[in-house]
């Protein structure tokens, strides 16, 4: 039978009919543990995902980034990465970014905040953060994401932040279905150049593929091998524009927005107890699809799959179809795991976090150090070190990270990065947003039509939002 659609309300809210859902655990105000500690833990994942472009004197596999030479320790290292960390990261951020455009959503119209108002910042925040990324590609390193995240969110929050769950649902299978379509016509496409073609032919596959020696592994040497900077910024710059638009295209980024958005409507992350049986089967299931999705790329890493170099592309599609499921399944995995230690969350567990709360800045923190010492322009120490010593350099930095992190944290101070964009980005429309965390604002700080000195507007009441009524197991 057809239910009609509820009535639409502001952009992106939770779920306001009926009483919230009890959370012992968590006061009012608090603040998530799993979002930050699922960004924390990936920003180490990241730092090995992204060093590996800096080591541009290792011979090229066509298919990844990783060097193919080097001990066996340093392709045993790769091929953990292929299999775990190569294109599940960035999906991830990807569904937590979707996650906080529907927190920040909510919690300002919780304070009286209008949504037009709420709109606005939210398009003003992607603006920045496209020009953040564009500075941070420009200045360090081409592989940046902030950029396309910006691109996506500006695009999807113009169309489609105030859709009900079943709109985004279906938009999310739709680009499942092209990705599924375009992942087996590129395997089919692989097979052929490598295997029948040839044979059937007596053409080579190189011939067959029209091979143009641009390759995955081909751009570590014109991103991070040329001496001088101001090539070397051209090249990048040229990266970023083509991929700020690849990643929209991919459709990757924007399926997993939306994902986060149909999360964080429905509380998934702040409630995970209620949630605890479909986290459980999107972290089994979506790490499974991701890492097998990924055994073909990495048994051609290691020569095992003999496909030709110039069907490189074969496994992509795979790689990049099982990446979303893998990325959702460690957002989940963070879910459970932060129910199970939020009673007992110690130190450590607590600067892994308070790295989470400031992943913007500690994500361009890396490319701060690696650029310099790695790149042929800086240090150059890219064109000998190996995967392994790499992988060393990226752990410490993230260490680094969590020291830093610390002590900004038991000072009450956000991350550097995280200040200056929520300053472009609130302006008059939040000024108590500017405040450190469990900062009181004065009444002259207040939001809205108030201004200085008057008492602040009454709370306006929460229409119902613009989802569909929680079913039980309905994916998130």
């Amino acid at each position: 039978m057809h239910t009609p659609e509820p009535r639409r309300g502001p952009a992106g809210l939770a779920p306001a009919a009926g009483p919230a859902p009890h959370t012992p655990h968590r006061g009012p105000g608090a603040r998530a543990l799993a979002p930050d500690l699922a960004r924390g833990v990936m920003l180490l994942f990241i730092a090995i995902a992204n060093v590996s472009w800096f080591l541009y004197g290792g011979d090229e596999h066509p298919a990844v980034v990783h060097p193919t030479d080097g001990t066996v320790l340093d392709r045993a290292l790769s091929t953990l990465a292929i299999l775990f960390v190569d294109a599940r990261v960035y999906p991830m951020f990807a569904f937590l970014f979707g996650y906080g455009m529907v927190q920040f959503a909510t919690s300002r119209a919780a304070r009286g905040i209008p949504e037009p108002v709420v709109r606005r910042m939210l398009a003003r925040r992607h603006w920045w953060m496209i020009a953040f990324g564009f500075a941070h590609a420009a200045l360090l390193f081409a592989g940046d994401i902030l950029g396309a995240y910006g691109l996506a969110g500006l695009i999807l929050a113009a169309l489609f932040f105030r859709r009900t769950d079943r709109t985004l649902k279906i938009l999310v299978w739709v680009v499942v279905a092209i990705l599924a379509v375009s992942a087996l016509f590129s395997l089919i496409g692989a097979v052929m150049v490598s295997w029948v073609l040839p044979q059937a032919t007596g053409m080579s596959a190189e011939e067959l593929a029209g091979d143009t020696g641009f390759t995955v592994g081909s751009q570590r040497g014109m991103l991070s091998g040329d001496g001088n900077y101001l090539i070397s910024v051209g090249a990048r710059v040229l990266f970023f524009a083509l991929g700020l638009f690849g990643q929209l295209l991919g459709l990757v980024v924007p399926a997993c927005i939306l994902l986060g958005w149909l999360a964080a409507r429905h509380r998934f992350l702040e409630d995970p107890e209620r949630h605890r049986r479909l986290l459980g089967r999107t972290a089994l299931w979506g790490i499974l699809i991701g890492v097998l999705g990924a055994a073909p790329q990495a048994l051609s890493y290691l020569g095992l799959l003999p496909l030709a170099d110039a069907a490189w592309w074969g496994t992509m599609g795979l790689v990049t179809l099982t990446g979303m499921a893998g990325g959702v399944g460690y957002a989940a995995l963070f879910g459970l795991l932060a129910l199970r230690l939020r009673s007992r969350v110690g130190s450590p567990l607590r600067a892994v976090a308070a790295v989470g709360k400031r992943s913007l800045s500690f994500y361009l923190l890396q490319s701060l150090i690696f650029a310099p010492l790695l790149a042929a322009w800086g240090f150059g120490m890219g064109e000998w070190m190996g995967t392994a010593g790499a992988y060393a350099l990226a752990v410490a930095v993230w260490v680094l990270s969590l020291v830093i992190a610390g002590v900004l944290e038991s000072r009450g101070r956000r991350g550097p990065a995280e200040a200056l964009l929520r300053r472009l980005t609130y302006r008059r429309d939040d000024p108590a947003g500017l405040h450190p965390a469990g900062a009181v604002p004065t009444r002259s700080d207040s939001p809205g039509p108030a201004g200085p000195g008057r008492p602040p507007p009454p709370q306006p009441s929460v229409p119902p939002p613009p989802i569909d009524p929680p079913s039980r197991g309905a994916s998130p």
